[in-house]
């Protein structure tokens, strides 16, 4: 039984690699195959070139520099590349653990003295998940939209369209809130700090965001790689043609793809906030701060006094 189910599985894994990598949606083919192809093309003519007798060819060993000079700035630009990737991953996780810490200690630490704190307090909670949709949206460059119209007061929601920084004009509503919450001594000096720190932490989610967002690649360093990488491509048959002959255009096509591949590779994830298929899934890191949220809000924590 555990054999046959070992089995399965196996072919399953097999299965799922294989429709992997066929899948165009999300990879990078689309946007290199033309590409590929011009220089394939190259290939062809001089292939062309060669069978007519003219000295086209070139001894192989002579791209043995130029092949470890772009070997190393593809690593490079790869490796810059996915570094601001998993930075990004790593600021919004942090993101969604200081805004469960924020919401489970607001709902917790806050008494509610008269009638109108539970509403206050599902405000503010609303208001924490309000700072994570429009920092979204923030590091998209889009406008305000209706996904943060049910967070907000109809006030609020229309101030964020005139902000320049949406999420930063959260974070200050949501500090009024608890310095009003502490005047009213429903929260102590020092829970008030805690709470004021880990507030701060999202505004450093933030912060940190927007620096991989508004630090791009070096522009004179992400042209000179594309210069390097058709100077290449480009001389690849002449170093060819004269062991592959007609087969040069073929092989040419495949390596130029490759490493065209790698180079579109970083362009994709340079930036992480976007909404191609490569990027962070931002929609899904908010619906789980939502969920969170509201199953907070469902909770009657026994150490809160209550009015009724």
């Amino acid at each position: 039984m555990k054999k046959g189910w070992a089995k399965q599985e196996g072919w399953m894994k097999q299965k799922n690699w294989f429709r992997s990598a066929l899948t165009l949606h999300g990879s990078v083919v689309p946007v290199v195959s033309l590409r590929a192809l011009v220089c394939g093309v190259f290939g062809v003519l001089v292939s062309w070139l060669h069978s007519l007798g003219y000295p086209v060819a070139l001894p192989i060993l002579a791209g043995v520099i130029p092949n470890i000079v772009l070997g190393l700035m593809l690593v490079f630009r790869t490796n810059t590349a996915y570094e601001r990737f998993w930075e990004g991953r790593k600021l919004w996780g942090n993101l969604i653990n200081t805004v469960r810490n924020l919401s489970r200690n607001i709902w917790v630490s806050i008494d509610e003295k008269d009638p109108h704190d539970r509403a206050a307090k599902v405000a503010a909670l609303h208001l924490i998940i309000a700072f994570a949709v429009a920092t979204k949206l923030h590091l998209r460059q889009e406008p305000i939209n209706s996904e943060l119209e049910p967070l907000l007061s109809q006030t609020h929601y229309n101030t964020l369209k005139t902000m320049n920084n949406p999420p930063l004009e959260i974070a200050v509503w949501i500090q009024d809130y608890l310095q009003q919450q502490a005047h009213k001594g429903c929260l102590d000096g020092f829970q008030l700090n805690i709470l004021l720190q880990t507030l701060n932490e999202m505004v450093d989610c933030l912060g940190g965001c927007e620096r991989i967002l508004k630090t791009p690649i070096p522009l004179a360093y992400a042209i000179h790689l594309k210069q390097l990488l058709l100077i290449y491509c480009l001389t690849l048959p002449f170093q060819f043609v004269a062991d592959l002959h007609w087969l040069t255009g073929a092989i040419v096509a495949l390596i130029s793809f490759t490493l065209l591949g790698i180079e579109e590779i970083g362009l994709e994830i340079e930036n992480p906030f976007g909404r191609d298929a490569n990027d962070l899934p931002l929609d899904s890191f908010c619906e789980t701060m939502q969920r969170n949220s509201n199953d907070i809000m469902t909770l009657e924590p026994v150490s809160v006094r209550r009015v009724r």
